[in-house]
């Protein structure tokens, strides 16, 4: 068996560590132990509880409680949140206690969000269990939910205090959802690393290099947060895709995953530059190529008119301008300020 990966993140609270590989799981005794937690909470969905719940409360104190929630993004609101406060405060967590979100983005997300204002914030594990919630959204602190206006518009900053990736619970993974998350792993290879995208390219590049995908993504946004942990410059690279593609989830009232958005919009984007000169022409060609090794849509399913009207919601909006995130080579991107009118414009069309 290969050894665990170890990724230190730093941020404003300290250091904590990424630990990924088989096994990954058996740490989290050692670290319930450090923090010194009375009480542990777990929150997961109704699809993971089944499949990982006892398993992981083997490795916790007796009777720890555990909160279940419908599986899904349209879970994925205040209203949810409410429970999992309840539910905290029934379990009578203490600033001093601990709160272990087991389970995808969604579960991670609202779990950290909740740990976040419990209390005014207590400490938050995260144990991914989607190659999507490994390499992105338990790493980085940012937590939150949905507003029908939009994705993730309420939410928090609030770093774990570790990460277990344990890479066995990804085997009852079915392909689509493994796949899925491979749009967020080719992303860290467009924005920062041409040899991490070669890898992810190349036929099974995924199966047979996990572990090292997982590390090398941790790696990058690790480096990324380290020097800007609150998403006032850097951090905003991580976008790559993601205000189209969110346009995308939300305009399909989320039947298209999170990964599938994110590739449509990785697409688009890159092709959108290509037309404006600001990267080689056809460089949108090898993405399509890579995204298809994972059977990864990536052609806009609706007009660019009306997936712009949805972009005016998005959290990265600055009155009449917008951020977006355009290549400029394969491994490299970098921001582009544009106007609302010029986003309205159809020159978008893909």
């Amino acid at each position: 068996m290969a050894p665990l990966s170890q990724i230190p993140v730093r941020c404003s609270r300290g250091t904590y560590q990424v630990t990924i590989g088989p096994g990954a799981l058996s740490l989290l005794p050692q670290v319930v132990s450090k923090l010194g937690a009375r009480r542990v909470a777990v929150i997961t969905d109704s699809h993971v509880a089944p499949l990982h719940g006892e398993r992981v409360r083997q490795f916790l104190p007796p009777e720890t409680p555990l909160y279940v929630f419908p599986a899904g993004e349209a879970s994925k609101t205040l209203e949810t949140i409410g429970g999992m406060l309840h539910f905290l405060a029934e379990a009578q967590l203490t600033r001093g206690d601990l709160v272990v979100a087991l389970g995808g983005g969604v579960t991670g997300d609202m779990a950290g969000f909740s740990a976040a204002i419990y209390l005014r914030g207590i400490p938050v594990v995260q144990l991914p269990t989607t190659l999507l919630a490994a390499i992105d959204s338990s790493v980085g602190g940012k937590t939150g939910v949905d507003l029908p206006q939009g994705k993730n518009l309420a939410g928090a900053f609030w770093q774990p205090s570790a990460v277990l990736c344990d890479t066995t619970l990804m085997e009852t993974l079915p392909q689509r959802i493994l796949f899925d998350g491979t749009a967020e792993a080719v992303k860290y290879g467009m924005i920062r690393d041409a040899a991490l995208f070669r890898t992810l390219a190349a036929p099974s590049g995924l199966q047979n290099h996990l572990q090292e995908v997982i590390a090398r993504c941790a790696e990058i946004k690790a480096e990324i947060v380290a020097g800007d942990e609150f998403d006032r410059g850097e951090r905003a690279l991580l976008n790559f895709g993601h205000t189209l593609g969110h346009a995308v989830e939300r305009e399909s009232q989320f039947a298209i995953s999170h990964g599938q958005a994110v590739a449509i919009g990785m697409v688009a984007v890159t092709r959108w530059a290509e037309r404006r000169g600001w990267c080689p022409e056809n460089l949108h060609l090898p993405l399509v190529e890579a995204l298809k090794e994972y059977a990864l849509p990536t052609e806009l399913p609706y007009p660019w008119e009306r997936l712009t009207s949805a972009m005016l919601h998005d959290k990265k909006r600055r009155g009449d301008h917008i951020q977006l995130v355009v290549p400029e080579s394969l491994g490299r991107c970098v921001l582009k300020t544009i106007s609302v009118e010029e986003l309205q414009r159809g020159e978008g069309n893909s």
